[in-house]
This record gives C-alpha cells, structure tokens and sequence, in this order.
C-alpha cells in the first residue's frame, strides 16, 4: 500500500462520502500491482497482439483470407513458397486466415461484454439499493435465466432465428449472459450500502440517485471489471464452440471456430490444420481468465 507524506495536510472529509485519497489510493496500488505481475503482463501483450490481429490484420500479413488457389487439384493442404504456415485444403493461405479470423472472434466478445454490462449493472445496482419488491422481481428473473442451461440456450435461439451473423451470436450471448454481471453486482452493492459513509450521507438527506452514483457505485463497480475480463475470454471461446456446432458464422466468413469445424477430419493427416486455430484460441481465453484473476487480485487487498 502506498505511505501518504506525514508533512502533507490530510484534505477534510466529509461525514457523507469516503475519501478521495483512500479511492485513489485503490486504484493506484492496484495499478502498480497489476505491472509488477509478470502473468498480467504476458497476457496482456498477448491479447494487445491479438487485437492487432482482428483489427490491424495488415500489419501481420498482406495475403487476402479469401484469395484460395483451388487450382491446386489434390485438394491436400501444402507448404509453399509464400505460405509459412502453409495452406488448407481449399489453398488458402492457413497464416491469413489465423491473423482475419481473430477478427470476428474478438468483436464478437467485446460486443457481447459491453451489452451484459450494460444490462447487468444497472440491474444490479436496482435489486441491491432499493431491496424489496425490485430485488424479488429481478432476482428471479436472473434465476429464471439461469435456470436454461447456456449452450442448449444459444443452440434453441440461433436456431429459431436462422440467420447466423455477428448480431444475432452477440445477442444471444448477450441475452443469457447478463444475470452473472447482475448478480454480483447486486451483492457488492448490498455489501456497499450498508457501510458508514453511505449511511452517514443518507442520514444528512442525500437523494437516492446522489447515492447510488456517488457514494456506492465506485466503490462497488471492481468486481465488474473482473467479471467483464474473464467474460470475454468466455465470449470468445463460446462462438468457436457456435460456431463449430454449425449456428455460428458461416463461410465465406473467416473465424477459428470455423477453422476448427472445417478441419477437424483432418486431425490425424494434417494435425496443424487443427491446432493452429486451437493454439490461439485456448491462448486468447486463457490470457482474458488470467487478466481477470491478477484484476481481482489486485483489487482485493485481502487477497494480497
């Protein structure tokens, strides 16, 4: 924790809200923490690399994902002038195709991350600051959510809607993916208002709004950032399993589920045409999960 200059004056505080120093100091060691982790570090260059991948793809290759040279005539995967990795069975150029299909993967997840909070947080925040009848009436919506099992969920969804694309994946995820942000924030934010400055701010005749966004969201919103960082790595292996299954994307779109999908025949001939996709896949969610555990971490000085 960080040792604040004796000489300094300490800033007043008032009775109705926590001090600004004490929230930054939060913040800050977490930060410094966060840098001092050499697995935060590593994943977080490695997922910086894939985002390179999904949104500058041009600055990893200059082949387009979908110039194939069916030409080929043997229909056998080949390692040619040009192709490091070398190519599918269809020759396409396999190191292309790894760097444009993070592209979908990764929007997928940011897409699907920011609508759970979106929808979670708000919710949560209600059901844990008024209580009652609210609480009872989200919360069981939240169970009822929780009640359909994920996969069979998303199976039923995309298969009632028939048009598999970016937007409906992402609502689908969207759709059963929000109780968990909801849940938790509701017990951070019971957790958070029964404290003595929210308290003492409610006593000195605070609105319900000043407290809510003042008093009690800042200092129960940390356990949202780690849940929205090892929901996105759940979010992106979540459409390569879709998407594997045959409701996902669909070609001519490039992605590693599909990568998957179309070679895993292939495992034992040409194994590379399968564990190229599923080396970067298992490393982009295994890099968001570790974010997520060095995020709660360091922003849980018990846990330090």
């Amino acid at each position: 924790m960080s040792v604040d200059n004796p000489a300094a004056p300490a800033a007043p505080v008032g009775p109705g809200e926590p001090s600004k120093d004490q929230s930054a100091s939060l913040w800050s060691d977490a930060r410094r923490e966060l840098l001092r982790n050499p697995i935060f570090v590593i994943s977080s260059v490695y997922i910086l690399i894939m985002m390179s991948f999904a949104f500058v793809p041009k600055l990893w290759t200059r082949v387009d994902p979908q110039d194939c040279q069916l030409n080929y005539g043997s229909g056998e995967p080949m390692f040619t002038p040009g192709h490091w990795l070398g190519t599918s069975q269809r020759g396409c150029d396999y190191w292309s195709h790894t760097v444009y299909g993070a592209n979908p993967s990764l929007q997928i997840a940011l897409y699907a991350t920011v609508g759970i909070v979106a929808i979670g947080l708000p919710l949560g925040v209600l059901a844990g600051f008024y209580g009652g009848w609210v609480d009872a009436l989200i919360s069981r919506l939240i169970d009822i959510v929780f009640a359909l099992p994920f996969l069979l969920g998303a199976l039923v969804i995309l298969g009632m809607l028939r048009k598999y694309s970016i937007w409906t994946i992402t609502l689908v995820l969207v759709v059963l993916g929000w109780t968990t942000v909801a849940r938790i924030m509701r017990g951070s934010v019971i957790a958070a208002k029964n404290l003595d400055y929210v308290q003492a701010a409610k006593a000195l005749g605070a609105k319900n709004s000043r407290l809510m966004f003042r008093h009690i969201l800042p200092n129960a919103i940390a356990p949202v950032f780690v849940i929205a960082t090892i929901a996105l790595g759940g979010f992106v292996a979540a459409e390569a399993t879709l998407t594997f299954l045959g409701v996902g994307l669909q070609e001519p779109a490039v992605s590693w589920g599909l990568m998957i999908s179309r070679h895993d025949d292939f495992i034992e001939t040409w194994p590379h045409l399968t564990l190229i996709p599923v080396t970067v896949l298992v490393g982009t969610v295994l890099s968001f999960i570790l974010i997520g555990d060095a995020l709660r971490d360091a922003l849980d000085p018990k846990l330090r």
